[in-house]
């Protein structure tokens, strides 16, 4: 059991959780992530951690309602509830060091599993820009969490209602063709977007990393739900991952086989997952 200290809406059908979790935020580190289930008619789920505090042994979830689990979290669940299990935390670590200057490209609610990465390399003395995005500003978040950890933020949203209008791509190709000097870029969001950042930063050959935690399914390895060719190489998100070589990553492979069972996650979610088709 894991109960739920706090809820806040951040955003239309996004919700935060701060988590009762003390032995998961005495390990966890930033990019791992945790499993849960809701309850017992409940499929297991793995969700990033978004913040921690080891202190008071809480974690932080941020929550799209997109689906049966995410949409039942987050409508039917409220602070002092419990939930049935909390696993974590899990999946490599990312890769810390005092590289110079960093650009963390977070996209929709991307944003949150950024957070704890962009502010451990800032506590190591790194530059850290952050670049944000999102469709509109009503569904950008954490931009405060963001600038208090970040040497420059810059927000964009595709119709400009607020920041730069366009993409998060934007602002890091007039960085790279301005000269500036970028040691790294991290990158988590959709895929697509994951995509064209790497496409972004091949031509500089700037070192760029992106985690592929949207596509983990159970979380262990044992679905094969999250396979990606990475150098040509089979790999699991969730045990090899979530983080990769950007560059190296087969997106159009990876965008392939998610559209696979699209019309079937679609028929589930449109019954509630309970009726007889899903079954068969």
């Amino acid at each position: 059991m894991a109960k739920i200290l706090k809820k806040m809406i951040l955003a239309p059908a996004v919700y935060e959780f701060v988590m009762e979790a003390p032995l998961v935020a005495k390990k966890c580190k930033p990019g791992q992530f945790i499993m849960i289930r809701v309850d017992e008619n409940s499929e297991r789920i793995p969700l990033t951690i978004g913040d921690f505090d080891r202190e008071k042994g809480t974690i932080n979830l941020v929550v799209q309602a997109v689906g049966n689990t995410t949409t039942h979290m987050c409508e039917d669940f409220e602070e002092g509830d419990d939930i049935l299990d909390l696993l974590g935390p899990l999946g490599m670590p990312s890769e810390m060091e005092k590289f110079g200057t960093v650009v963390v490209v977070g996209g929709g609610i991307g944003v949150a599993p950024v957070y704890p990465i962009a502010r451990a390399y800032h506590e190591m003395g790194n530059k850290v820009i952050s670049i944000i995005g999102a469709r509109n500003k009503d569904l950008v978040i954490w931009k405060d969490k963001m600038a208090a950890i970040s040497d420059e933020l810059i927000v964009t949203t595709d119709d400009g209602s607020e920041g730069h209008k366009g993409f998060v791509t934007d602002p890091l190709k007039a960085m790279l063709e301005k000269g500036d000097k970028i040691d790294l870029v991290l990158a988590i969001g959709p895929v697509i977007m994951m995509k064209n950042v790497a496409a972004t930063t091949l031509p500089f050959g700037t070192k760029t990393t992106a985690s592929l935690n949207t596509i983990m399914v159970d979380g262990t390895g044992m679905c094969g739900g999250c396979r990606v060719f990475v150098g040509g190489e089979n790999k699991f998100a969730c045990v090899d991952g979530p983080e990769f070589d950007a560059h190296k990553v087969d997106f159009p492979n990876l965008m392939q086989r998610q559209q696979m069972y699209k019309d079937q996650e679609s028929e589930e979610y449109s019954c509630g997952g309970h009726c007889k088709c899903v079954e068969d």
